[in-house]
């Protein structure tokens, strides 16, 4: 199946766009009448070639627009602005020094709150904004001028914060921004726990780590705290003390490894604060001798100086693979040298094309000239060449091309300096001499920088691409990260509030189903980033991070159980390797119940009942003030585990009034050792109690849930339920008599000890996360105000049983993600002759009700299905057929038949379909697995769906419920 060598003015092959693809080209980069990449790539390659002398223009946007052809992506900042007459930036980022004072200029970092205004200045104009907020005094620091203690940096974060917030919703893009502490300020702790409650949300946060700070937790040795500013009196009495002659100030001394340790806990449970390692930055930057750098933009893949920007272009690998999939598949070297030669070459004209937010930016820009050339579908250009990304053919593959691209963009740079001129402030000794980057480039290139100069100071940058892929590259993987997932199905909220469906496929696997048809079967190189280790990801940048003058935007994603132990080395493996960074993400239910900005009703901190309303109306109902956001909550196993080898079970003869039966735990070890898990309950014998069996069944699923806070607060509502009699019953372990009010209650309170003694309740560890729980609206049954409230009733009769009562669910107003009111049931109940086991089971369904995400009541309802009793079944009409149709079915028992009555109400609602599944994706249960597609994910809150499931994904924001693609790149 060889292929031609296409034109490299055309795509590598005749794929149709995707409708993806064509929507995000529309909607973010098109102007006027574009309708297509060509008529974008013409109005960027006249704009860039306006820089160059009038007679060579027509020949350079010629040059141009068949470098954007052939496979260069400015980035989204230039494709969306260049040529309008949009007063925006073309610079995607910059980085803006924050001084101490509040209004004065000291050192060339001016006070807080005039930095506030440049950052707005710039963040209106479009650009994202990094900020070293070390030099602010720690909270508690003495402020002579005004006899008072200072607040400290994470207090001026927040007025920062709220700052973006406001020129956001002033209608520009959205105002990203990175907050960085060093790790020896004193207010580091609190720093590093800022982002836990939910604050700071327009911020990412980095601490700034030293070496001295690796080396002492290294060594298990005391760190000091320490600032400029003098401490106050209370500090100076817990034993603050100045250093002599150093101007230095010890607020207090910790081990490293404790704040070592806070830092990586913060980022394993929230994926915050990233870690800098600043000394490796300072070491490699080539301006080491006239600049020191504090901070980063906020994807963190451009170490800045003050008033430093990224100015920032990829070139698509995949457009350079020839005979993709094949034995023969291989790089066109020549092809890449020259996209490469002409995109350094479009990004220095950028530099005097754009609109700078600030002067100071302008001239910093003037006088260093940074630059950052990229490459981006690294993942899918190694699957074409049959390379597994986790190998070291593949990292040897990724260190040729980046090398490539490293004295390419160099050689080009001098070119440029003959032709333009140096950047101004380039000293050839200091340049290429010490452990700067420049220092390791050939013998020959650094002859050739020596005699004739660089036009950038910095060439070097591998950002991520976001939508500019998504638009440009036909999904072609992002930046220097394996694909995330083959295919997935992208959820877009259209203008009405409506959401529009579109298939995302990856670039390689659509291009390998185009050539070899559908059905065939993958190739061993088809790897995603979920299926290898996180070592493998550290050694792909380690692996390239030589050639890179800059750094590599990277995020390690690792799945929920990986170790703490190995995600804490991690970090110190990237130290050691050198790196200047790393980024991990980890998913969790911590980080989505933090990150609403408003608590949950039912958070465990503060259990509320709903508001109680006046009601004016007959038809109205209980309403809640807001809608809290829902939790990711993952099941340990989403059905009963397959266990061919069988499982254990504990096993107690329950003996009541009417007889006696067996009640089973089953429990199933974990792989790591430990405690066996309990994971279902059932029930067995003729004497059980009609109904307990359904209790048991729903009851199965609580035990799966990783939430044994959950998992209590079901067992608590059991504990009361009465029946007609009491009864003493023998307990275990020693056959002891309680009394118990009833079969229900009784059971209950064995399951109970049963657990306890697995310890799945959690103790007294209030650390264990609570997913379930915090994704209540509601703790307690919301209550009604004096005039009462109507509630939807059903009536039920089983002749085969002799049952007939009327099951009544009371229902609550959520204000729903649009705007628009939502009506939920929020509790169930049944009055009539019926078994009084269902008390306990309307209770359980009835706390099921009550989590925000209707996946998990759609769940339990569907379980209950097909619940059979012996001589249960019966006969009764379908609910929810179509208008004027009636149709009778057998149905397997009393219970099956209220459940399918009750999604049927939901059905009704709007909330479930007839089958019991949500409407609306709202990620408390992770999806059924498509082919490649990724699972449902606990992350922030997605502007576009409004989930919780919004991860950090190639440096990028994703939403694994929607396919939400933030702004970068």
């Amino acid at each position: 199946m060889t292929q031609k060598t296409p034109s490299r003015t055309k795509p590598i092959h005749a794929l149709a766009p995707q409708p993806i693809s064509e929507e995000v080209l529309i909607e973010k980069y098109s102007k006027g009448s574009e309708k297509t990449i060509v008529d974008v790539n013409q109005r960027v390659a006249h704009a860039l070639a306006q820089v160059e002398a009038p007679e060579q223009q027509k020949q350079w946007e010629t040059k141009f627009l068949q470098a954007l052809q052939n496979g260069f992506l400015p980035a989204g900042r230039i494709q969306s602005a260049a040529g309008t007459d949009l007063a925006a930036t073309l610079i995607n980022c910059f980085v803006q020094p924050v001084g101490d004072s509040i209004a004065h200029v000291e050192d060339g970092h001016p006070g807080i709150y005039t930095a506030l205004t440049e950052a707005a200045e710039t963040m209106r104009r479009g650009g994202g904004v990094g900020y070293d907020f070390s030099r602010i005094r720690p909270r508690g620091a003495w402020v002579g001028s005004t006899q008072s203690s200072a607040s400290g940096p994470v207090s001026y974060m927040r007025v920062f914060d709220r700052s973006c917030e406001t020129v956001e919703s002033a209608g520009a893009r959205r105002g990203a921004q990175m907050g960085v502490l060093r790790c020896d300020h004193p207010d580091i702790e609190e720093f590093i726990h800022a982002k836990d409650t939910g604050d700071l949300k327009n911020f990412n946060i980095s601490v700034g780590i030293t070496d001295t700070f690796m080396q002492a937790v290294q060594k298990d040795a005391a760190f000091a705290l320490v600032h400029r500013a003098e401490p106050g009196p209370a500090q100076k009495e817990a034993g603050a003390h100045h250093v002599t002659d150093s101007g230095i100030w010890v607020y207090r001394t910790l081990q490293a490894r404790e704040l070592w340790d806070q830092i990586m806990r913060s980022t394993y449970d929230h994926a915050e604060p990233g870690v800098l390692f600043l000394d490796h930055i300072n070491r490699d930057n080539n301006l080491s001798y006239c600049e020191t750098i504090a901070s980063t933009n906020p994807c963190a893949e451009q170490p800045l100086p003050p008033y430093g920007c990224c100015c920032l272009g990829s070139i698509d690998l995949t457009r350079f693979i020839k005979q993709p999939f094949e034995k023969a598949a291989s790089f066109d070297k020549a092809a890449f040298v020259e996209v490469a030669r002409v995109a350094t070459r479009m990004l220095d004209n950028v530099l005097d094309v754009t609109v700078w937010p600030l002067p100071q930016q302008q001239e910093e820009a003037r006088s260093k000239r940074r630059i950052g050339l990229g490459y981006t579908g690294l993942g899918d250009a190694l699957v074409m060449l049959n390379l597994r990304y986790d190998t070291q053919a593949a990292r040897d593959m990724a260190r040729d091309i980046s090398e490539l691209m490293r004295d390419t963009a160099y050689d080009a740079s001098v070119d440029l300096a003959q032709e333009r001129g140096a950047f101004p402030l380039f000293n050839a000794d200091l340049y290429l001499t010490g452990q700067r980057f420049a220092s390791r480039l050939p013998p020959a290139l650094k002859e050739r920088v020596r005699t004739h100069g660089l036009r950038n100071s910095h060439l070097l940058s591998i950002a991520p691409t976001g939508t500019i892929s998504l638009a440009f590259a036909d999904n072609a993987s992002n930046g220097i990260e394996p694909a995330f997932s083959w295919s997935y199905t992208r959820k877009k909220r259209m203008a009405d509030g409506s959401f529009k469906e579109y298939a995302v496929e990856d670039h390689a696997w659509r291009l390998y189903r185009h050539l070899y048809g559908k059905d065939t079967a993958l190739t061993p190189a088809f790897v995603t980033a979920l299926e290898m280790s996180a070592q493998a990801h550290e050694a792909m940048v380690a692996a390239v991070a030589p050639f890179i003058d800059t750094a590599i935007s990277k995020t390690v994603n690792v799945p929920v159980n990986y170790p703490y132990a190995d995600f804490q080395n991690l970090y110190m493996e990237a130290w050691q390797s050198g790196l200047k960074g790393l980024a991990t993400y980890r998913p969790n239910s911590v980080l989505g119940s933090v990150l609403s900005v408003t608590p949950a009703l039912g958070s465990s901190s503060a259990p509320a009942a709903a508001t109680a309303l006046q009601i004016d109306s007959a038809n109205q109902r209980l309403a809640l003030e807001r809608l809290p956001a829902a939790v990711l909550s993952s099941l340990r196993w989403p059905s009963r585990p397959e266990l061919p080898a069988g499982n254990p079970a504990w096993t107690f003869m329950v003996h009541h009034p009417f007889g006696d039966f067996a009640l089973f735990v089953g429990e199933l070890a974990p792989e790591e050792g430990g405690a066996p898990k309990p994971f279902e309950v059932w029930v067995n014998g003729t004497e059980q109690p009609r109904g307990l069996g359904a209790l048991a069944k729903t009851l199965s699923m609580d035990l799966r849930a990783n939430d044994p806070a959950w998992l209590q607060l079901k067992l608590d509502a059991l504990a009361t339920v009465a029946e007609e009699h009491s009864f003493e019953m023998p307990f275990p372990p020693h056959g002891q008599l309680r009394l118990f009010p009833g079969v229900v209650a009784a059971t209950a309170a064995v399951i109970r000890w049963r657990c306890d003694q697995l310890t799945a309740l959690g103790g007294n560890d209030t650390k264990v996360p609570t997913p379930v729980l915090d994704a209540m609206f509601s703790r307690g049954e919301p209550q009604t105000g004096p005039s009462g409230t109507l509630a939807w009733s059903v009536d039920v009769d089983n002749p085969a049983t002799g049952e007939a009562f009327t099951v009544t669910l009371k229902e609550v107003n959520l204000p729903g993600p649009d705007g628009a009111i939502v009506t939920r049931p929020c509790s169930v109940g049944f009055s009539g002759n019926y078994p009084r086991a269902l008390d306990g089971l309307a209770r359980l369904l009835s706390l099921d009700m009550r989590v925000i995400d209707p996946a998990w009541i759609g769940m339990k309802l569907r379980k209950l299905l097909n619940y059979a009793e012996p001589l249960g079944h019966f006969m009764a009409f379908v609910p929810g057929l179509p208008r004027g149709e009636r149709r009778q079915q057998t149905w397997p028992s009393t219970v099956a038949y209220v459940a399918r009555l009750i999604i049927h109400r939901y059905a009704m609602l709007g909330v479930l379909d007839e089958e019991g599944f949500p409407l609306r994706d709202m990620g408390v249960l992770d999806a059924p697995k498509n082919q490649g597609a990724p699972s449902t994910m606990a992350g922030k809150i997605c502007p576009e769906c409004g989930n919780p499931t919004v991860i950090h994904k190639d440096g990028c924001d994703f939403c694994t419920a929607c396919g939400y693609v933030g702004q970068c790149g």
